[in-house]
């Protein structure tokens, strides 16, 4: 029974996902029109790999949200718990200060700089977001301990976060591509960038599905998944570094995208029970459908003007969210 639910859930995703990336074809700067050539360059170099691109991002972040609920046993984990969103804003804020510095003492501009400006704010985002969940493993000693782990992502967040500030008092000339960071933003998804966020979820994807036993096991306590035979200590760290892989490579390329690592695991546990396998695939094609329609709203429910995807899962996820907390028909969460 769970096997035929799980099957139909997954082919329910897969066509409503190819329901929203057309609809995102067909989706521009003046909102849906319904009468577009699929031969247009417009809808081949821009829409195409940006649609594209939104449901890959959103399918790490809902693998990465599966695996953060299940590493650390808690429904209200979500993949920027170790920090790494932070670290992204710090690396974007960073590489921004030093293009601007470069920009205004050109003849100072050393190699080193030049060097580290070359790998773009999505480089600096990527180094970013990993520097601070090394941070954070260092800080919590390990992976041993989940409430420790937890203690020492929320303390580099904050840190990180300080930091970024400061950067930004530094440089206001930042402050409007922050903004767009902070906010997310998918409108410079390219198709290698396509082509890298398609690379990593399918690695993402066959090494969590892998390692998900020890997701099962860690249901049953601790002490319980070590009886079973599971190397808990190693098998958690590459969980955790698979996690960090999979938050990394989407914040960098669009930003920070709200609830969606949050909001994606719990769909799919309301209509499913069973396995982390199939929860993992299921809770990643489900963060890929809800990122690839927010991004159509975002571009079609006010056009001309487009809203930030970032502030439309906020508001969609967060309203979720309430209403599963205050309805009594919604089970525990």
């Amino acid at each position: 029974m769970k096997s035929s639910r799980a099957v139909v859930l997954t082919w329910s995703l897969l066509s409503f996902s190819l329901l929203a990336m057309a609809m995102g074809l067909m989706t521009g700067s003046h909102g849906w029109e319904w009468g577009v050539s699929w031969q247009d360059p417009i809808v081949q170099d821009i829409r195409l790999p940006r649609t594209l691109g939104a449901w890959l991002a959103g399918a790490l972040l809902g693998l990465s949200g599966a695996l953060a609920q299940g590493l650390f046993r808690n429904p209200l984990a979500d993949p920027y718990l170790l920090g790494s969103a932070s670290g992204a804003s710090l690396g974007v804020a960073i590489a921004l200060a030093l293009g601007l510095w470069g920009y205004a003492e050109a003849g100072q501009f050393s190699y080193a700089m030049q060097w580290w400006f070359r790998l773009g704010l999505t480089g600096m985002a990527f180094i970013g977001a990993w520097v601070a969940v090394l941070l954070t493993l260092m800080l919590a000693r390990g992976a041993e301990q989940t409430l420790r782990l937890l203690l020492a992502g929320v303390v580099v967040g904050v840190v990180l976060g300080a930091f970024t500030s400061l950067v930004t008092l530094a440089f206001p000339q930042t402050l409007p591509a922050m903004q767009s960071f902070l906010l997310g933003n998918t409108t410079m998804l390219s198709g290698q960038a396509c082509m890298m966020l398609a690379a990593v979820w399918l690695l993402c994807l066959v090494l969590s599905c892998l390692l998900s036993p020890l997701l099962d096991g860690l249901r049953l306590g601790e002490a319980t998944a070590q009886s079973l035979g599971l190397q808990v200590k190693p098998l958690r760290i590459l969980l955790l570094a698979v996690m960090g892989l999979a938050t990394a490579t989407a914040v960098a390329q669009t930003g920070l995208i709200a609830f969606v690592g949050l909001v994606a695991p719990h769909l799919v546990r309301s209509r499913l029970q069973g396995c982390y396998a199939s929860l993992l695939l299921l809770s990643s094609l489900m963060g890929g459908a809800l990122l690839t329609t927010a991004d159509v709203l975002a571009r079609g429910l006010w056009a001309p003007q487009e809203l930030p995807v970032g502030v439309l899962t906020g508001v969609l996820g967060g309203g979720y969210l309430l209403w599963r907390l205050h309805s009594p028909s919604a089970k525990a969460m």
